[in-house]
C-alpha cells in the first residue's frame, strides 16, 4: 500500500504577522485539506495558507539554537553537563539518539511539501500566468518557494545529506539518499527563478516578517555559501557525490567514514555568492534594509539599538527576516537564548528563563576590545532572582542562574512591558538574518576570493559602530573574532569556522587554554589573560538600590569606577510597576561587583574593606576549578580530542531510515536505531 512519506497531521493555528489579527488564522484548514479553488480564493486567503507555513516553523523549528543545541563553538556552549539536549554540540556523535531531533526533521518537510503545493496551485491562477510584473499573487508564489528553499538549506545545515523531492508524492519502494550538492544546486536555481517574482523589503507592504525578494537574493548567497565552503562530507556511501569533486581533505576520520574538505570548484560559487550578498548589502535588492548606526535613544550604543527593536515588538530596519511572534504564542526569546532568570514559570519578576546558550570565560574576558559597544550588550555575568532583583551567575552545570556567563541580547528587563504571565511566551520575535551577519559573511568571500580591500572596509564599519578603532589588515581569523563580537549566541559562529576550514584548530586551542586558566585558578586563585583582564575564584557584590536610574535598569554602557554600573546594559525591571509586584521581595535591586576583571586578595584588605561595606564574597571562577572534569571539559567540544574531522551533523530520525527500504542510513558515527 502506497503511503505520504511526510505526512500533514497538525491542525492549522494562528500565525500572527504584524499584517494579521491574532484570531484570523484559527479556523483555516489544513493546506492538504483544502481544495485549489479555497486555497486561491484570493490573496488574504492563500496568505493565510502560508501563514500555516510559517507558524510551523515558528513553533517547531524555529527554537533556532536551542532546539538545534548547534551554537556550540570555541566561543559558546551548552550549560547543562553530559545533558542529551547538548550531544551534537559536544561532539559526541555515540550518544546521541536517532530521534534527537526528528521532529525538527519532520516539521521542515511538512512546510516544505505545503509549501510547494502552495505554489504549484498558484501558478494554475490567470493572475498569475498573466502578469506582466510582481503583483500580491506572484509576491505569494515566490515566497512560498522561497520558503520551500530555506527548509532544504536548514536540513542540509543540520542534517547533511538528506531524501530531496519526495514531497506530496507517494512512495512505496523506498528511496535513497540526494546529495546536498545536488539539493543545493536546485534550490539556486529555484531561487533565481522566483526572486524576480517578488517584492523587495519595503515594496507591495512587505517587510521582514515575510520573506522577501531581499531574502531571496540573500538565500542564493547563502546556499552558495553553503555548497562551497569547508565541510563533512560522508565517504560511506559510494556515488553520493557524483560528479562533484574534491580538493584534498584537510582532515579524515576512517572510523566515522568522513572527510573534511570542501569542493574543487568551490570559487564558482563563492563568486556567485559574493554577487548576490553585494545585492543585498548595497546593491537592489537592498530595499529599505539598512545598518543600524546611530542611537535615536541618545543612549550612545547604536549595536544595542539593532537588537532593542526585538525587545521593542518592533522589526528592527536591519533584518532581513525575523521570524514573527506575539505573546502569548510560545517564544525561545529569551527563554533559551537570552539573559537568564531563576523566577516561577508563572507570574514571577520575571518568570524562568532558562538560557541554553552561553559565553566561554576565556571568550567572556578575551573577545572584545576596551569600549567595544557590543560586549556589554552581547554577554552578561548577571540575570535575574525572579524576585525583582539582579543576581550574579553560577561557573557550575545547570540552567537559569547556574550554567555560566549568559549571552544578553534578548532579556525581558529590556522590554518596555515585561511579559510576566508565563514563562516561554514573551512575543519577541527571532531575528536570524541580519545585515550585520551578512556582510561578515560578505567579508569572508571576498578574502577567500582575494578582496581583503572590501572584507577589510566590511569589518571596519561594524567595528566604527561599536566604537573601535579601524582594522589595518584582516585574515580568517580576525573575521571570525568578528564574528564573535557581532554574533555571539546566533549560531553563526561555528559555521563561519566550518567553512573557513578553521573549526578544529580553534577548538582544540579553546581547550588548551580553559586547562591552563583552570591550573592558574586552583594554583593561585586568580589567572590574567594576557589583555591584562583578571579572572579570579571569587568576587564581591551586594545589592544597591539603582531606582532613579530608568526604572531600576541599566540602560546605558558603562560607568568607569561603578561597580553598579560596570559592566552595563543589565540591571533590573522595577517589577513593583506590574502585575508581578507580589513577587518582588526587598528594596534593593540592581547588583554592585567588585573583582570581576582584577584579583582581590580574599585575606587582604579590600576584601575586608568591602565585607565592612555590605558585600559578600561570591564564588565565580571558583565554578570551574570544581567542575573541571565536568562541563568544563565534556561540554567544551570534547569530541574534538577523539576526531579531528568536525562530526557536528544532527541523526536522520528512525522512521526515515525505516521508510528508504534500507537506502538511507546515518553517517558520522551516529546511531542506527
Amino acid at each position: 500500500m502506497k503511503k505520504i512519506l511526510y505526512a500533514i497531521a497538525a491542525l492549522a493555528v494562528c500565525f500572527t504577522l504584524s499584517q494579521c489579527k491574532p484570531n484570523e488564522y484559527l479556523s483555516v484548514p489544513q493546506p492538504d485539506k483544502m481544495d485549489n479553488e479555497f486555497v486561491t480564493s484570493s490573496v488574504s486567503e492563500t496568505f493565510k495558507t502560508l501563514s500555516y507555513c510559517y507558524r510551523t516553523y515558528l513553533s517547531v523549528a524555529g527554537g533556532g539554537n536551542y532546539n538545534w543545541n548547534d551554537s556550540a563553538s570555541d566561543a559558546e556552549y551548552y550549560p547543562e553537563y553530559n545533558s542529551g539536549n547538548g550531544r551534537v554540540g559536544y561532539l559526541d556523535m555515540a550518544l546521541t539518539g536517532v530521534n534527537s531531533k526528528s521532529g525538527q526533521f519532520t516539521n521542515l518537510y511538512t512546510i516544505l511539501a505545503r509549501c510547494s503545493r502552495i505554489a504549484g496551485i498558484i501558478e494554475q491562477k490567470d493572475e498569475f500566468k498573466n502578469a506582466t510584473g510582481v503583483n500580491d499573487w506572484t509576491q505569494l508564489w515566490g515566497e512560498a518557494w522561497t520558503m520551500w528553499a530555506y527548509c532544504y538549506t536548514e536540513l542540509i545545515r543540520h542534517f547533511g545529506d538528506v531524501p530531496y523531492g519526495l514531497e506530496n508524492q507517494a512512495v512505496d519502494e523506498g528511496f535513497p539518499l540526494t546529495s546536498r550538492f545536488t539539493i543545493l544546486d536546485n534550490v539556486i536555481a529555484k531561487l533565481k527563478e522566483v526572486e524576480s517574482k517578488m517584492y523587495y523589503l519595503g515594496q507591495g507592504g512587505i517587510q521582514a516578517e515575510r520573506m522577501s525578494r531581499t531574502f531571496a537574493n540573500m538565500l542564493i548567497a547563502e546556499a552558495n555559501l553553503m555548497a562551497g565552503g569547508y565541510q563533512t562530507i560522508r565517504t560511506d556511501v559510494a556515488g553520493l557525490y557524483e560528479g562533484v569533486s574534491f580538493e584534498s581533505a584537510k582532515y579524515s576520520n576512517s572510523s566515522a567514514k568522513a572527510d573534511f574538505t570542501r569542493r574543487s570548484d568551490w570559487q564558482t560559487y563563492y563568486k556567485e555568492a559574493q554577487t548576490y550578498f553585494r545585492k543585498v548589502i548595497s546593491g537592489d535588492a537592498k530595499g529599505t534594509l539598512t545598518l543600524v548606526t546611530n542611537d535615536d535613544r541618545g543612549l550612545g550604543n547604536p549595536y544595542q539599538r539593532s537588537l532593542q527593536y526585538i525587545m521593542d515588538m518592533q522589526v528592527s530596519p536591519e533584518s532581513i527576516w525575523e521570524v514573527g511572534n506575539q505573546a502569548p504564542l510560545q517564544s525561545e526569546r529569551p527563554y533559551s537564548q537570552g539573559r537568564p532568570s531563576d523566577g516561577a514559570t508563572k507570574n514571577a519578576a520575571p518568570c524562568k528563563v532558562f538560557s541554553g546558550i552561553r559565553v566561554i570565560p576565556t571568550a567572556y574576558y578575551q573577545i572584545w576590545e576596551d569600549g567595544d559597544l557590543r560586549w556589554d550588550a552581547s554577554a552578561t555575568v548577571t540575570g535575574s532572582d525572579g524576585k525583582g532583583s539582579e543576581a550574579i551567575v553560577q561557573l557550575i552545570s545547570g540552567s537559569r542562574l547556574k550554567g555560566g556567563i549568559a549571552i544578553n541580547k534578548w532579556d525581558i528587563n529590556k522590554m518596555k512591558t515585561p511579559y510576566v504571565t508565563a514563562c516561554r511566551n514573551s512575543g519577541m520575535n527571532y531575528a536570524f538574518f541580519r545585515m550585520d551577519n551578512t556582510m561578515l559573511k560578505l567579508a569572508q568571500v571576498d578574502l577567500a576570493l582575494g578582496d581583503s580591500g572590501e572584507a577589510l572596509s566590511l569589518v571596519n564599519q561594524l567595528r566604527a559602530r561599536a566604537g573601535v578603532a579601524a582594522l589595518s589588515s584582516v585574515d580568517d581569523n580576525a573575521i571570525i573574532d568578528e564574528f564573535k563580537r557581532e554574533c555571539i549566541g546566533d549560531g553563526d559562529i561555528k559555521f563561519a569556522e566550518l567553512r573557513a576550514g578553521k573549526f578544529t584548530e580553534l577548538g582544540k586551542a579553546m581547550r588548551a587554554e580553559l586547562k591552563t586558566v583552570i591550573a592558574g585558578l586552583e594554583k593561585d586563585g586568580h589567572y590574567t589573560f594576557s589583555n591584562g583582564r583578571t579572572i579570579s575564584n571569587y568576587v564581591w557584590t551586594k545589592l544597591v538600590d539603582l531606582s532613579g536610574n530608568e526604572v531600576g535598569v541599566n540602560t546605558h554602557n558603562r560607568v568607569a569606577d561603578d561597580p553598579a554600573r560596570t559592566p552595563g546594559w543589565r540591571g533590573v525591571y522595577d517589577y513593583t510597576t506590574t502585575t508581578s509586584s507580589g513577587a518582588v521581595v526587598g528594596t534593593k535591586h540592581n547588583l554592585a561587583i567588585e573583582g570581576l576583571f582584577e584579583y582581590i586578595d580574599p585575606a587582604g584588605d579590600k576584601a575586608k574593606a568591602l565585607e565592612a561595606d555590605g558585600y559578600k564574597k561570591t564564588d565565580w571562577a571558583v565554578g570551574m576549578v570544581k567542575e573541571k572534569n565536568g562541563l568544563w571539559d565534556y561540554n567544551m567540544l570534547s569530541g574534538i580530542d577523539n576526531s579531528d574531522v568536525p562530526l557536528y551533523f544532527h541523526p536522520l530520525p528512525l522512521t526515515t531510515l525505516q521508510q528508504s527500504k534500507g537506502q538511507v542510513t546515518n553517517g558520522y558515527g551516529l546511531p542506527q536505531e
